[in-house]
């Protein structure tokens, strides 16, 4: 079932590139059918960034996908509550982690690495949440803001799986695969940076 639920992901993410998107489970009818029960395929983590709507980029409908964002996909104990929901009370088979090119909050830890200087607000707290992984970026050679966002989504994937044991005894069991994908706004497409759980090669085979 894991594999099944990320061919069915990929599958819609190359109807949007292709632009032939079907708008699955978007009617009436569905909204009726959920009124009082959901069991979406997939639950997702990704950024709050308004041009990475998770829905339009994997063309699915109302019900299927269970969706966490915060600005850089920023790790914490309400963030891992949300995600063991989606995994254990709505039993989603896949967990993907989504990054982006061009990540604002990225950036800003990119930046404040460089200077020194932080944003304002709790805008700081977000950037100071991703400096380590700008510093991991930069000791394995990812120099680059969108290998910086590359590093951000499979240091993600891995806390996810050393925080929540709820999810790793899923991934152990069988029950769940976590994949991290980074998603590029010019085209659409995404590409496979991490993976926990299913068959490593039908999931690398899938990306677009």
């Amino acid at each position: 079932m894991p594999n099944e639920a990320w061919n069915q992901l990929l599958e819609g993410n190359r109807r949007f590139v292709d632009d032939v998107p079907q708008h699955p489970n978007q009617d009436t009818a569905r909204r009726e059918a959920l009124s009082s029960d959901q069991k979406p395929f997939v639950t997702l983590f990704g950024c709050s960034d308004s041009r990475v709507a998770a829905e339009m980029i994997f063309d699915v409908g109302l019900g299927d996908m269970f969706v966490v964002r915060n600005a850089g996909q920023v790790v914490d104990p309400v963030t891992l509550g949300s995600l063991e929901y989606g995994v254990e009370m709505l039993g989603t088979p896949l967990l993907v982690v989504l990054g982006h090119d061009s990540c604002g909050a990225v950036t800003a830890a990119y930046n404040a690495y460089d200077t020194g200087e932080t944003p304002p607000g709790f805008i700081s707290d977000v950037v100071s949440r991703i400096l380590p992984t700008v510093a991991r970026a930069r000791k394995n050679n990812r120099t680059t803001v969108n290998e910086t966002v590359a590093q951000n989504t499979m240091d993600t994937v891995d806390k996810i799986m050393q925080l929540s044991t709820i999810i790793k005894t899923a991934v152990e069991e069988g029950r769940l695969i976590i994949v991290g994908l980074t998603y590029q706004l010019h085209d659409g497409r995404t590409t496979v940076v991490a993976q926990y759980g299913g068959d490593e090669d039908a999931v690398s085979s899938y990306a677009s």
